[in-house]
C-alpha cells in the first residue's frame, strides 16, 4: 500500500460529455486535468497558489508523472479527488487518490514530481523554495494543533 501523504486536499468534479468516447467512457488522458485541479487546490491551501509562484518567478514543471488505472470513469461520474504532500526535499512530490464520489470505488491512483525553475533563466534549482517550505512547515504545525 502506497504511503499517505500529509494535509489532504479533495475536490469534486463530473466527467463532462467532452471528456468520453462513444462508449461513454473518459479517455485516460482526461485524468490528468482531473489531479492538475487537486493539486491546484493542494497548493492553494498551503497559500502557495499560482499567483504566488509568478510573483516569485517560479514555474513548477511535472517532472515525473505516475498514474495506476483501477476501473473507467463513465460520463456524468461524480469522481473526488484527493491530493496530498509526501516529500519535499529537493523536488514535490505529490500522491492522488480518484474515487467514485457516490459508491468510494476507486478509479485511478497517481503521483507526481515537480522540480522548481527560475522562469528568467530556465534554470531548474535543486531545492524547493524557502518560502514554500516555511508555508508547508507552517500548515504542518497547524494540522498538528487541530
Amino acid at each position: 500500500m502506497r504511503k499517505p501523504g500529509v494535509l489532504p486536499v479533495e475536490i469534486e468534479t463530473e466527467v463532462p460529455f467532452h471528456d468520453v468516447d462513444l462508449a461513454r467512457i473518459a479517455w485516460h488522458g482526461h485524468h490528468l486535468k482531473y489531479l492538475e485541479n487537486a493539486r491546484w487546490a493542494l497548493m492553494d491551501s498551503v497559500g502557495h497558489g499560482l499567483d504566488v509562484m509568478l510573483a516569485a518567478n517560479e514555474g513548477w514543471p511535472i517532472i515525473d508523472l505516475r498514474v495506476s488505472y483501477l476501473r473507467a470513469a463513465r460520463y456524468r461520474d461524480r469522481l473526488r479527488v484527493r491530493a496530498s504532500f509526501r516529500a519535499w526535499e529537493g523536488a514535490l512530490t505529490i500522491n492522488y487518490l480518484i474515487t467514485d464520489a457516490r459508491t468510494g470505488e476507486r478509479v485511478a491512483r497517481a503521483q507526481t514530481r515537480q522540480v522548481a525553475v527560475d522562469m528568467a533563466t530556465g534554470q531548474m534549482h535543486f531545492a524547493l523554495p524557502a518560502e514554500f517550505i516555511a508555508r508547508l512547515e507552517a500548515a504542518l504545525r497547524l494540522g498538528e494543533t487541530r
